[in-house]
């Protein structure tokens, strides 16, 4: 981009510039944790690369998703929540609950899924000792860091998981006509709604929604830094799919080839750790661990910083605060009070495991937050506080629409699976 731009005061400026560390590559990183790895590792292992299309589809949903979100914080100025605040008092009655009971059982979630790699690496430990530190340590850092430092951060464990993904899916090597025979669109019998769940769940739930939020931490504030919006946002998806497509290579090659049943959960990466040791040597072993905890921890970084961020928004609307006030914005007081919350509450989950009943209430609002997200975006993005031309037109209502319906039909089945 060579030519001059306007701001929005009216002022001749330097045209905004696209890197390739960005809110884009973080909103991606964070997204893609230990349970998405899993997800796509147990699609190829068991259908092979049959459901390959089904994990670019994803890619495509969490683009459009997330564009929807970084236009409606550009082309207005306002927050996501804030957004949500005119559609209604519904909207705050959902999310307060959603987000207060989702750190609770979230913080407990992700520091066990970090602290399993590392008790791997080093067996003595235990594991709830690994998951404090894991917890405080992230807290720590995003509690003093600054936001450019943080996306420094999150670049390195990125590469991490780049290298170490990347690489056990090249090791195994992948057959490309079989690759290429994945793309086209199919469905196993008995498998639509797994097929829906790669789709739909993979990369990310309530951290798409704080895409707007860095944004604004990156100083992207205006409709002029749309289009390098755009390309930021594409490019980290494209970045997250390769880790998926990487992940589904393994599970297609190393387990479905062979009829290996991996453990459930989060443990059964550490499983695959064992058995690309076995098959290519311990020093893959681990390597794959490496990426384990890099995918878990970037995962901890992310949410600690970009849902407290939105916490922090949320709870200074609610009690009228100006959109400057500090104790809105990152470093301030409801921003470093959620961190407390997503780290020091959770460690007693550690501790004394999960009530059911606990599990059973995050089950449901979490089944319900994407399809709030999709249908919320579709109303936003087509009424009169959005400038006319960031609007969306038919292909974009066409494309969240069909986002929303998939994402009502994961809800409707988590939802059953979290009552029964």
């Amino acid at each position: 981009m060579t030519s001059q731009a306007k701001d929005i005061e009216g002022e001749v400026t330097s045209p905004p510039r696209w890197r390739i560390i960005g809110p884009g590559l973080v909103v991606a990183a964070t997204g893609i944790g230990a349970g998405d790895l899993i997800a796509t590792l147990v699609a190829g292992s068991r259908y092979g690369y049959a459901l390959l299309w089904a994990a670019v589809a994803g890619v495509i949903i969490k683009i459009a998703l997330v564009e929807g979100a970084g236009r409606f914080t550009l082309a207005t100025g306002l927050t996501i929540f804030q957004g949500w605040r005119r559609l209604g008092i519904w909207t705050t009655i959902y999310f307060g609950p959603y987000i207060v009971l989702w750190g609770f059982v979230y913080g407990a979630a992700a520091m066990s899924s970090t602290a399993l790699p590392l008790n791997a690496l080093v067996p003595g430990v235990p594991i709830w000792l690994f998951a404090v530190v894991s917890g405080l340590l992230g807290a720590v850092i995003v509690w003093f860091g600054r936001y450019k430092m943080f996306e420094y951060v999150i670049a390195f464990f990125v590469g991490l998981m780049f290298i170490t993904v990347v690489g056990a899916a090249i090791v195994t090597t992948p057959n490309l006509g079989d690759i290429i025979g994945g793309l086209v669109p199919r469905i196993p019998d008995g498998a639509l709604v797994y097929t829906l769940g790669i789709a739909g769940g993979v990369g990310g739930t309530i951290t798409l929604a704080a895409y707007g939020y860095w944004l604004r931490e990156k100083k992207w504030t205006t409709p002029r830094f749309m289009k390098v919006m755009r390309i930021d946002n594409a490019m980290a998806y494209v970045m997250s799919g390769i880790f998926v497509v990487a992940m589904l290579i393994v599970g297609a090659e190393l387990l479905y080839s062979a009829q290996i049943t991996l453990a459930d959960g989060d443990a059964g990466l550490v499983t695959l750790a064992e058995v690309l040791g076995d098959r290519y040597g311990t020093f893959m072993t681990y390597f794959f661990l490496i990426g384990f905890f890099a995918s878990s921890f970037s995962s901890i970084l992310g949410v600690w910083n970009g849902v407290s961020l939105m916490f922090a928004d949320f709870l200074g609307e609610v009690v009228g605060l100006p959109d400057d006030d500090p104790r809105r914005r990152i470093g301030g007081t409801y921003y470093r009070g959620y961190i407390l919350w997503l780290t020091l509450p959770p460690m007693l989950l550690l501790l004394l495991g999960r009530p059911i009943s606990l599990i059973i209430a995050y089950g449901v609002l979490g089944a319900l937050f994407m399809p709030f997200l999709a249908i919320t975006l579709l109303f936003l993005l087509n009424s009169k506080v959005v400038p006319k031309e960031w609007r969306n037109g038919w292909v974009l209502n066409t494309v969240l629409g069909a986002v929303a319906v998939i994402f009502v039909v994961l809800g409707v089945n988590e939802l059953i699976r979290a009552v029964s």
